[in-house]
């Protein structure tokens, strides 16, 4: 992936294996059992992992961010998701450190761009901006399919892994 970034006092690294169960349970704090009922799940679970990076403040774990393989009209492009930050941590940077750090691995692997689903208020600072014309496997509102061009075209058709 790519080098660790520091915040003052939190380090953010690629997520390791032994990352897994602590990562999982800070996505549930996050999120609850309502997320495996939204769309972004049913693309996640069908997907394989491209990657991920973990926030880790001394010896813990407070933040994570996952990055999926799929593909937006065929070409090769990554699913950001989910952004997990302790409740505690939130409001720091944290996530948009994790984004900052999943965005530079998506250029860095050469795909097309990245998709994800979310408020644009917040990701637009990143160069997202939304996709009306990309379809996902499930209903979702189109003002939250966001979509980071790292090829300079626009995202349409339908994601897939």
């Amino acid at each position: 992936m790519t080098a660790p970034v520091a915040l003052p006092s939190v380090l953010i690294t690629p997520q390791l294996p032994d990352d897994a169960a602590t990562v999982e349970a800070l996505v549930a704090a996050a999120f609850g059992p309502g997320r495996f009922a939204k769309t972004a799940e049913r693309l996640r679970e069908r997907a394989s992992p491209a990657g991920g990076f973990v926030a880790r403040r001394g010896s813990g774990l407070v933040g994570s961010v996952r990055l999926w393989r799929i593909a937006v009209a065929g070409r090769p492009a990554y699913f950001l998701g989910p952004i997990a930050v302790e409740a505690v941590q939130r409001g720091g940077g944290l996530g948009a450190a994790l984004v900052a750090a999943a965005v530079a691995a998506a250029r860095a692997a050469g795909v097309s761009g990245v998709l994800l689903v979310g408020d644009a208020p917040y990701f637009s600072r990143f160069g997202f901006a939304t996709a009306p014309a990309v379809r996902l496997p499930g209903p979702v509102d189109p003002r939250r399919v966001l979509w980071l061009s790292l090829d300079g075209l626009p995202a349409e058709g339908e994601a897939t892994v």
